[in-house]
């Protein structure tokens, strides 16, 4: 009897998430680490990888990951090229732009790409795992390594702060703090098709075309802190 008692009252196993990913890059050497270092955590596993733009598409659309680290530059080929075409193929994946460059003016180049995060190659692997966490969850990040000069590119414009409402500027905070449109949804208590009217008119506000750029400008102008990906 006490045997079956303890069957019944056994903790279940915890079960994580494991979210695949197509690390695209031409530097075998920086690849060949990341998947080392994704395959080492419990939620990540590198599926495959790949060096052009070509293999790149054509990968993704035969192993179907979750998560696609997209090098910048491919050679001859430009990543930001590849996101795109792989953007136009699985709407739904999420794409993490990586730079062995700090130029700022690639952040904005890639949210229009369809990139959902930004983060150096130089940065830590804690940073860049952290990175990809939060981009998997619906967030729009950039590297805290790079924010500030990230956010330095855009230019100020007055009369912003006036122009969003309320309900606005808690959507866009939020939105700076890494969250997705149904996360903030359920948070403050609104339909998701409410929080996007908002998402829409504060890009519209802000004249951008992405969550990722929206963060990046709001935080220019001082309308929200600088995001943590941490």
């Amino acid at each position: 009897m006490s045997g079956v008692t303890n069957t019944l009252y056994q903790t279940p196993p915890v079960t994580t998430k494991v979210t695949s990913v197509l690390i695209v890059d031409d530097h075998s050497t920086f690849a060949d680490l990341l998947a080392l270092a994704l395959n080492s955590q419990a939620d990540f596993e590198c599926i495959a990888t790949a060096a052009t733009a070509d293999e790149a598409v054509a990968t993704s659309l035969r192993a179907r990951p979750d998560l696609v680290v997209m090098d910048i530059q491919l050679g001859r080929d430009s990543g930001l090229e590849a996101a795109r075409r792989i953007r136009a193929v699985i709407p739904d994946v999420v794409i993490v732009v990586v730079s062995a460059h700090r130029d700022p003016t690639w952040v904005v180049r890639a949210a229009q790409a369809g990139a959902s995060a930004f983060a150096p190659k130089t940065g830590s692997l804690s940073e860049m795992l952290s990175v990809l966490r939060g981009a998997r969850n619906g967030g729009m990040l950039i590297a805290p390594s790079l924010f500030n000069a990230a956010a330095a590119v855009i230019p100020e414009s007055g009369g912003l702060v006036e122009k969003l409402t309320g309900r606005e500027q808690e959507v866009l905070t939020l939105m700076g703090r890494g969250m997705g449109v149904s996360a903030i949804a359920r948070l403050l208590n609104i339909s998701v098709h409410t929080c996007r009217g908002y998402v829409k008119s504060i890009h519209a506000k802000l004249d951008v075309r992405s969550q990722l750029e929206a963060v990046v400008k709001a935080q220019r102008l001082g309308l929200i802190e600088t995001v943590d990906a941490s």
